[in-house]
């Protein structure tokens, strides 16, 4: 495979405290790798770094390409997706709205991409000119993941997907991703909830307090390893 993402010594905080330390790390094309850690690890911040949603220092390259210095539309353009934590939808527009707000400028495009996404999630099709707003909360999550892909993007950062989910809402998201992943979008997924992210992610990546402290796949992480990241030993 190609190494699509690669950082080396990244470095971000808030108002000077620091929430990653020296982070380093790579995803392939068509990977999918699960991000583990407990509350305050550093993985939200993680995500938002990579998209340039906070300062860092670093080394950060994508296909290639140094993205350093480039704002966040920039990166977006280059292939990075992005789903935050919370689902946040435009409430007030229709489902189909909320996908073309987010789509290419050409209208064949759009149209296009916007008939992938229903493909992709048939809920989302069946009411596509409801308000978000009217949507349960695991159809906003599919629409949160929906727009993203609008983008095209070869890399998809999800954060915290299943939060606030029941368990059977969170089911059906986790298998969208699946798909998602399956159809040969590359995924990093920021997850608390360790079984579901690793049914879907053959590779982990263990953040604990800003610094990657496992690194593999799956099979090669012991329960100890795991249980140490969310519960400190």
């Amino acid at each position: 495979m190609t190494m699509l993402l690669s950082v080396d010594g990244l470095t971000a905080g808030y108002g000077g405290a620091r929430a990653l330390d020296g982070v380093s790390l790579g995803i392939e094309a068509g990977e999918t790798v699960a991000l583990l850690g407990a509350n305050g690890a550093g993985k939200s911040t993680l995500l938002k770094a990579l998209l340039g949603l906070v300062p860092a220092r670093g080394a950060l390259r994508f296909d290639g390409a140094d993205l350093g210095g480039l704002a966040t539309e920039a990166r977006v353009r280059r292939g990075i997706g992005y789903v935050p934590e919370g689902r946040r939808v435009f409430p007030g527009m229709s489902v189909r709205d909320n996908l073309e707000v987010a789509g290419l400028p050409a209208a064949r495009d759009r149209a296009r991409d916007v008939e992938r996404v229903f493909a992709l999630f048939p809920d989302l099709a069946a009411k596509s000119g409801e308000h978000a707003w009217r949507l349960s909360g695991g159809q906003q999550q599919m629409l949160s993941l929906g727009r993203a892909l609008m983008g095209r993007p070869r890399l998809l950062l999800l954060d915290e997907p299943s939060l606030g989910l029941s368990p059977k809402l969170a089911d059906e998201v986790f298998a969208a991703i699946g798909r998602i992943a399956a159809a040969g979008t590359a995924v990093l997924l920021a997850e608390q909830s360790a079984v579901r992210a690793l049914r879907v992610a053959p590779r982990a990546i263990l953040l604990r307090l800003g610094r990657v402290v496992g690194d593999g796949p799956v099979a090669s992480l012991s329960e100890e390893a795991l249980r140490d990241v969310f519960f400190g030993g």
